[in-house]
């Protein structure tokens, strides 16, 4: 009978990779989970475990800019393959501390590459998004679509990331990798378990929406209603965050299965439908019955009009496709937002 396949997930403790850890436990991967915490809490991890119904599941404090403990992680596990969340992920933030984001971002992942390549650990896959497309001048987004300049120093990580992983599949007949580019990820596991857990005033717009929703917040800012789309407000790729999490589980078993067609692949993991803000505010309201107070603001600096992706490939060659109904994922980020608040 086959080992059990072992996936590292670093950054596992948060918003996606708890979502991710879930899924690659209910298809049957043995999962190690290592976070420093320094955007998250337990809450999700605790979650992961109700889920799926392992109380067993290692879970390493340790930071992936400290090569020595990332060496220790590699040597103390007989690790398969890496999924790599671990990196800062705010935009204004990113604007205001690049050399925190490049340090953090950059370092983590140099270190991870390093010791994979070193233990005979050589998939990976990269968490990254379509920042790295920039404003693009045609619509949707294929692979193929050339990388504009970064808008932020964040975005221009994701792209830096990229190019290191394509350079060292390329240096290193013993590494193979995986990009993945995330549109909007959005809502929260149909349990209410885990979801999105912003720290202080939330930088995406779903947790905004669920707080102002919930009364933690006054008041939705809608930043700009004057772009040129059909409403005014800007058009987004919104996935719901269980299928974005499931496309992660058909990368690692193409690496694994031996499967790849290079050895180094970009996927766009998006629905090809472009929803707009207001529209997804109303779609919101409608989902869950309720009214939300909200006000246009003025543009937010970074933000581009328009993106959503041309998923074909992922569909065709990765086997995945994006399923669930936009209502079900904001009815689930509402149950999710209530569950925090203890109105379940």
């Amino acid at each position: 009978m086959d080992m059990k396949k072992c996936v590292l997930v670093s950054g596992g403790a948060g918003f996606i990779g708890s979502h991710v850890t879930v899924e690659l436990i209910e298809a049957g991967y043995d999962v190690i989970v290592a976070d420093n915490m320094s955007n998250c809490d337990m809450t999700c991890f605790e979650g992961v475990k109700k889920i799926t119904g392992r109380d067993d599941i290692p879970f390493i404090k340790m930071d992936f800019c400290d090569p020595v403990a990332t060496e220790l992680l590699f040597t103390t596990h007989a690790i398969d393959a890496v999924i790599h969340f671990a990196g800062f992920k705010a935009v204004g933030e990113s604007v205001a501390e690049p050399l925190k984001y490049y340090r953090n971002n950059l370092e983590s992942f140099i270190n991870v590459i390093e010791s994979a390549k070193a233990h005979g650990c050589g998939n990976i896959l990269f968490s990254s998004s379509a920042t790295v497309y920039g404003e693009p001048e045609k619509l949707p987004v294929t692979e193929e679509t050339p990388r504009q300049p970064a808008t932020s120093p964040y975005g221009n990580t994701k792209q830096m990331c990229e190019d290191i992983l394509r350079d060292s599949v390329k240096a290193y007949p013993e590494v193979r990798g995986i990009a993945l580019r995330y549109f909007n990820p959005i809502g929260a596991h149909p349990s209410a378990l885990i979801g999105e857990l912003p720290r202080g005033v939330p930088n995406n717009l779903v947790p905004f929406i669920t707080q102002t929703a919930v009364g933690k917040r006054e008041c939705l800012s809608v930043f700009g209603d004057d772009y040129p789309t059909p409403d005014g407000t800007c058009q987004r790729d919104f996935i719901d965050i269980v299928d974005l999490a499931k496309a992660h589980v058909f990368a690692v078993r193409r690496m694994l299965d031996g499967k790849m067609k290079k050895e180094y692949e970009i996927f766009n993991v998006g629905t090809g439908k472009p929803l707009s803000v207001m529209e997804l505010i109303n779609g919101f309201e409608k989902a869950n019955g309720l009214k939300l107070n909200y006000r246009i603001a003025p543009r937010r600096a970074g933000d581009v009009t328009a993106i959503w992706a041309d998923p074909t490939l992922a569909n065709e060659d990765l086997g995945w496709k994006a399923e669930r109904d936009i209502e079900d994922t904001l009815a689930a980020a509402w149950a999710w937002e209530k569950h925090l608040a203890g109105k379940d």
